[in-house]
């Protein structure tokens, strides 16, 4: 006798498949849109929003999930504005980001992540307090693979890697700045990703949970439409600034109490 209900599909089925409960997934989900709005906003911001929420429920599916549930964003990000991309900062940015992706699948693979997370937010935090009291850093070859490096190294450690080239970023235009830091994110993801499944750090339940949060994404990648005006007349640098320390901090705390 056949029998349907919810262990054959449905709801049920979904959060059974993600390892969550209902609260769970509506966290995530809910965390997830709030990240792709400051994303789509400002350039960078899902993942620091994200992968707070999926650690705290899903703590074993990081970074892999919040690298494959950027790759819409990045994409999305980088189509919408595309006649204001910089090619050049993706090239050497791809460049500077190719040894910083091995370097930071090697260190998922062999490391404690408490210390290296440590590290990684130390930097960032450092790089903020440069950023504010400091002549902005030149944009040339040279900082953008320096700081594609660090977002290698940051983003497929721990699947917040846009920081450091946001920080360099943070003066230039924001249509310019969201659209170069979507195209060199989307990239940097696809590499991330390739690399951490390299080292077999990538598994069926990390795709299901990046198809699952396709639709929280985009529409929050819509919604930050409406933020632009007020980002762009002079905000920009300020919530730039702000969300980095966030990042740096939230980086620091995980690796000191594992949140």
């Amino acid at each position: 006798m056949l029998r349907f209900g919810p262990r054959e599909g449905g709801v049920e089925a979904l959060l059974n498949s993600l390892g969550l409960g209902v609260t769970g997934f509506v966290v995530v989900a809910v965390m997830v849109f709030l990240g792709a709005v400051v994303q789509g906003s400002i350039g960078f911001g899902l993942n620091l929003i994200a992968v707070p929420a999926i650690a705290a429920f899903r703590p074993d599916v990081l970074p892999a999930a919040g690298i494959l549930l950027a790759l819409p964003m990045t994409l999305g990000s980088a189509v919408r504005e595309r006649e204001h991309i910089d090619p050049s900062a993706v090239l050497w940015t791809t460049l500077g980001r190719l040894p910083g992706v091995g370097v930071g699948a090697w260190v998922v693979s062999v490391l404690t992540p408490g210390a290296l997370s440590v590290v990684i937010g130390g930097i960032v935090l450092f790089a903020v307090a440069l950023s504010l009291w400091a002549p902005g850093i030149p944009i040339n070859r040279a900082s953008l693979a320096s700081a594609g490096l660090l977002g290698g190294l940051m983003g497929t450690a721990s699947s917040v890697g846009g920081p450091p080239i946001a920080l360099l970023y943070q003066r230039v235009p924001g249509p310019k700045m969201r659209s170069t830091l979507g195209a060199t994110f989307m990239v940097g993801t696809a590499l991330s990703l390739m690399a951490l499944a390299f080292f077999g750090e990538v598994r069926a339940v990390h795709g299901r949970f990046g198809l699952a949060m396709v639709v929280p994404v985009l529409l929050g990648l819509f919604a930050s439409r409406a933020l632009h005006g007020w980002v762009d007349r002079g905000w920009l640098r300020p919530c730039v600034l702000a969300f980095a320390g966030l990042a740096g901090l939230g980086v620091v705390a995980h690796g000191l109490v594992g949140f």
